[in-house]
This record gives C-alpha cells, sequence and structure tokens, in this order.
C-alpha cells in the first residue's frame, strides 16, 4: 500500500526583517527545523517518499550556505524526495537548483522535477506527474499534459504541481500559473500534490494543497502542517491525514476597546497564547488611564513571554476617567494641562501627539506619588 508525504512552500531564504533581530534569526531557524521535522515524520509513518509541490526557496538569490542546510536538513529520511520548482524558483536556464547542482549539494535520494514529465519511483509503485514553472509567472495550465502521460498501469498515478485551481481560491491570487478544478479526474490521478496556498486546503477528494510546513505570515489558513496520504491500489480513494508540523502560531488581532470588559477580555485571550506565539496587534477604541497602565504592564509581560509581540496602539485614546484624574493627584498648573488633554481627546480628534503627551504625564505622576509614598 503506497503511502507518501506531501509537503510545499517551503520558502527556504525567506528573511524576516520586520521583527527584532533575535525573533527574526529563531523564524529562520524554524524554517529549516521543519524540514528535519518532514523527515522524522516520514520514518515514522513509513513512507515511501517526500513530495514537496514548489518554492522550496523562497528566491533564486539565496546563499549557497542555505542551499546546502536545506539538503542536508534532508537527511534523516533516506527514501526519495521530489522537489518541484514552484514560482519563487522557477526552474530557469540558470537557477537555485542549477547553482545547487553545481555545488554538489543536492543528495542522491532527492529528485529534482526540472522538466516536465514522469519520475517513476519502481521499487514503491508511484509514478509522480510533474509539472515544474519553468518561469515565474504562465497563463496556461501546465498540468494539461498529465492527461497524455503513459505510466505503468500497476503504478499510482501522482500529480505534482505548483498554482492556482481555478474558480476556487481568493481572486487575487486566482490569475497566473492556473490549474484546472478537474484535473485529478480528467487526467486519471490517484492524488494531485500541490503547492503554492500556503494553507491545508482540500479541493476534492484527490486533490489537496498540503500548505507551507511552517507559518511565515499572518493567515488564519491552517498553515503549519504537512499530509500523509495513502491510496491501498491504483483508483481507490485516498487517506489523506493531516499533521501538524509548524514551531510557531502566527496571530494578528484586530481589537476595538470600549469598555473595561473589552480590556479583560483581550489580556485573557493573550494569557491563553503559547510562548511559541508570534502576535500583530492593533488596538483601537478608547481606554482610560488605569486601563492603559494595566494593558501597559500585561504586553511588557507578554512581550518576555512570546516569540515576538507587535502593538500598534495609535488608535487608541485616552479616556480618563475623574476617577483617574483624582488618583493622579494633580493640582495647580500641571492639573490644568491634565485636563486641557484630556478634554483635546474626548473631542474625539485623532491627536497622537495630546495622547501620547497625557501618558506621558500621568506616567510621571504615578512614578512621583509612588516616590512620595516610600
Amino acid at each position: 500500500m503506497p503511502k507518501f508525504l506531501h509537503t510545499a512552500d517551503w520558502q527556504m531564504g525567506r528573511a524576516f526583517t520586520r521583527f527584532e533581530t533575535e525573533d527574526g534569526a529563531a523564524l529562520v531557524e524554524a524554517r529549516f527545523e521543519a524540514i528535519e521535522t518532514l523527515a522524522q515524520l516520514a520514518n515514522e509513518h513509513q513512507c515511501d517518499a517526500v513530495l514537496v509541490a514548489g518554492d522550496v526557496f523562497d528566491a533564486q538569490t539565496v546563499s549557497d550556505r542555505t542551499i546546502r542546510r536545506v539538503f542536508n536538513a534532508t537527511k534523516g529520511f533516506a527514501g526519495p524526495w521530489v522537489m518541484l520548482p514552484g514560482n519563487h524558483d522557477a526552474a530557469l536556464a540558470e537557477s537555485v537548483w542549477t547553482r545547487a547542482q553545481r555545488l554538489g549539494a543536492v543528495p542522491e535520494n532527492v529528485h529534482l522535477a526540472l522538466q516536465p514529465g514522469v519520475i517513476d519511483l519502481e521499487p514503491r509503485g508511484l509514478s509522480i506527474l510533474c509539472a515544474p514553472l519553468t518561469q515565474r509567472h504562465t497563463y496556461g495550465d501546465l498540468t494539461e499534459p498529465f492527461s497524455g502521460y503513459e505510466t505503468p498501469e500497476d503504478f499510482l498515478r501522482v500529480g505534482l504541481a505548483h498554482g492556482s485551481v481555478q474558480g476556487l481560491l481568493p481572486d487575487e491570487i486566482d490569475s497566473t500559473n492556473p490549474i484546472a478544478p478537474d484535473r485529478a479526474e480528467a487526467s486519471r490521478l490517484d492524488y494531485l500534490a500541490l503547492g503554492d496556498w500556503h494553507g491545508t486546503k482540500q479541493i476534492d477528494e484527490r486533490t489537496w494543497y498540503s500548505g507551507t510546513p511552517e507559518p511565515e505570515r499572518f493567515r488564519n489558513n491552517e498553515a503549519g502542517n504537512a499530509l500523509i496520504v495513502e491510496v491501498s491500489e491504483p483508483g481507490a480513494t485516498p487517506n489523506v491525514t493531516s499533521l501538524p508540523t509548524g514551531r510557531y502560531q502566527w496571530h494578528q488581532w484586530r481589537e476595538t476597546l470600549a469598555v473595561q470588559s473589552d480590556l479583560d477580555q483581550l489580556l485573557e485571550r493573550l494569557n491563553a497564547l503559547p510562548e511559541s506565539a508570534v502576535v500583530d496587534l492593533r488596538l483601537e477604541g478608547s481606554i482610560t488611564l488605569a486601563g492603559e497602565e494595566t494593558l501597559l504592564k500585561a504586553l511588557s509581560v507578554a512581550e518576555a513571554r512570546f516569540r515576538s509581540l507587535r502593538c500598534e496602539r495609535s488608535g487608541l485614546q485616552l479616556a480618563p476617567t475623574d476617577e483617574d484624574i483624582a488618583a493622579l493627584k494633580a493640582d495647580g498648573y500641571v492639573g490644568e494641562v491634565v485636563e486641557s488633554l484630556r478634554e483635546r481627546q474626548q473631542e474625539g480628534a485623532q491627536d497622537d501627539a495630546a495622547r501620547d503627551a497625557l501618558a506621558i504625564l500621568a506616567g510621571l505622576l504615578r512614578e512621583r506619588e509612588q516616590e512620595a509614598s516610600q
């Protein structure tokens, strides 16, 4: 009963420059660890092969070191790997793949599908029908020739492609590198392993996107998995099992605060996240001075606990209550300044300077009060 692991969109060489240096380096390293995890899973599930449906590399210009490290990471699984060029690492006349070959970095058990055609894995009963991208964008269906490919009668016909299934994915990615939605049926495929959509997604019972094994963007699309595919015999319905592979969980939240319970619920959700979280948080609405102090303390704790936390608060207005003002014990001219800044906030104007000034002044007054009580 042939069994294989389906993965795609490794995007090796991607730089995470928008993060702090330490966090970016950790996210890069996690992608190499993901390949090692794939090799381990292939062994544990006694897979006959690992199929990589495009975008192994993020760009043609990745370093020689990255190329060598990618292939080194595959050594945990001694069975065959079939790697397909995608739109980021298309099989150009001179490409990251030809460079890898010149470096002597490609192990003997790794098959590079640089040309359209069939790779027969004879001892394993698998025929891999390959549709590599030989340029970044195409406007014809490169999987159409699958219908004419002849394969041994007792071998599984497994398609390997990278692109957009027409009519079933969001419009913004449904223009180039098209794939017919009925390709598996039309080309008599037992399974069609796809890449390009970075989340795990089933198209039909024989057609799947595996998604990237390690999330790299803020999209809630079931990223961070690999698929174990088992087909009992040619023509049988595949049994597909999704297995988690990602180390880090990416969360992007857009929250509006209006009352204290909104803040309480937000902090409760933050506390429930694991240390492996990568969080992008944008806050809008209004918050009291006491609430602001609570929020800043919670964010400070979360920044130290999570892999990464970025919080944009420019859209969050300070709305001091009478109790807030009384607690500051601001009198005289300072009290007048606090009240003036408070009024500017209440007017509803997007006055970042007033908000920041009020926050700083409130902080200074709290520090003065704490020093006086010691």
